[in-house]
């Protein structure tokens, strides 16, 4: 499984190297709304979040939809916009400039859409105008709560006042917090950007992608010599390309001091092919017994298993979802749970009528160190 990029006959001039402040905003409001994603963040996650006003709080809460279990392309508008040649904002008003110019359609679709899902890159209408796609889309949004149902009826019925009020939440962020923590980090990501220009420029492309994430692998036509794709080494499948003469041929690459463990490709069809990357990794503490361990590499040994992991990692699944994602019976998927059950990496909450599973954040951090504590001792 993987998400590939096509991108044969793409001239590297047309590569990008930026950073986002709209971009890394929504990934410090996904660590706030999701710290057991970013347990190297604890310190920052714990200050902030203690230091917002309520008011303030309560919006993020009721916007997190957008930003919580799963990311909305919404924070990369330039990638939707062929004129702005796939370049972010450079101030963060300069990025809400350009999420301003998306239309209604375009915007509650990235808006609804949960980038994870098997039907991201298939595209399709927008719930503004489909009734299929806004059943769909209500769905999705009732099995995750009354709370984030509430929020994506109120952008179906009303999205120019509903798009307002997120632009102010984002102003009043950058205002609270995300002023001064850009000042911080900017520079640092604009720096590792330059440097990933100059190596992409004197070294070629193989070299700056090893340098992004050594999940990204360059792939070459085997009949020309030349660069046909990228491989992008995630537990998804998606396709997109480079050279979409609809959207202007160009390659994004965004990166993100708060990002990490996530390496984001957006890869939706319409939009420019975007890959936001994590600067760098922090270390994760704690061994487990070796018993423990075995039990939990053993119940992630089996495929469809590692592909739940995934979908319940990134958000909450029901049962039925999760048959439907991946084309197996509601039995076979309880079967599956009950392993990962066993073995601790998954929990379920009833919510109503809904049994949703979600994956332990914190259980699965620490199996890459508690492996090497295990075969170290």
């Amino acid at each position: 499984m993987a998400t590939v990029i096509e991108i044969a006959g793409l001239p590297m001039e047309r590569i990008v190297i930026s950073p986002s402040p709209l971009a890394e905003l929504c990934t410090a409001l996904h660590a706030l709304a999701q710290p057991g994603h970013h347990p190297g963040l604890h310190g920052w996650t714990t200050a902030t979040a203690a230091s917002l006003k309520q008011d303030l709080a309560d919006r993020l809460h009721e916007a997190d939809f957008l930003w919580g279990p799963t990311f909305s392309d919404i924070s990369m508008p330039f990638a939707a916009l062929p004129y702005s040649e796939g370049r972010p904002g450079a101030t963060l008003a300069a990025d809400l400039d350009l999420l301003d110019r998306l239309d209604d359609e375009r915007y509650v679709n990235a808006a609804l859409e949960i980038s994870c899902s098997s039907q991201y890159s298939l595209g399709g209408p927008s719930p503004l105008v489909d009734a299929t796609s806004r059943e769909l889309a209500l769905e999705r949004a009732t099995a995750r709560g009354p709370r984030q149902l509430a929020f994506a009826r109120r952008l179906l019925a009303d999205p120019p006042g509903v798009r307002a009020w997120i632009r102010r939440l984002l102003e009043d962020c950058d205002e609270a917090f995300f002023a001064d923590l850009w000042q911080r980090l900017g520079g640092q990501l604009a720096a590792d950007a330059r440097h990933k220009a100059e190596v992409l420029r004197h070294k070629g492309l193989r070299a700056a992608l090893a340098e992004v994430s050594p999940a990204l692998t360059l792939e070459d036509d085997p009949a020309l010599g030349t660069p046909a794709r990228i491989h992008i080494d995630k537990l998804s499948s998606g396709r997109t390309t480079a050279v979409d003469p609809a959207v202007g041929a160009g390659l994004t690459l965004v990166p993100s001091a708060y990002g990490w463990p996530h390496l984001r490709v957006l890869h939706a069809p319409g939009w420019r092919p975007v890959i936001h990357y994590p600067l760098a990794a922090p270390e994760l503490p704690g061994p487990a017994s070796l018993e423990i361990l075995r039990l939990r590499m053993e119940a992630l040994a089996h495929p469809i298993r590692m592909r739940i992991c995934r979908s319940v990692g990134r958000a909450e699944f029901t049962t039925g979802e999760l048959a439907t994602e991946y084309g197996i019976t509601a039995p076979e998927v309880s079967r599956h749970v009950a392993v990962l059950k066993k073995a601790g990496l998954i929990t379920t909450e009833r919510r109503g009528r809904y049994v949703l599973h979600r994956l332990d954040l914190t259980t699965v951090a620490r199996l890459g160190s508690d492996f090497l504590e295990g075969v170290l001792r």
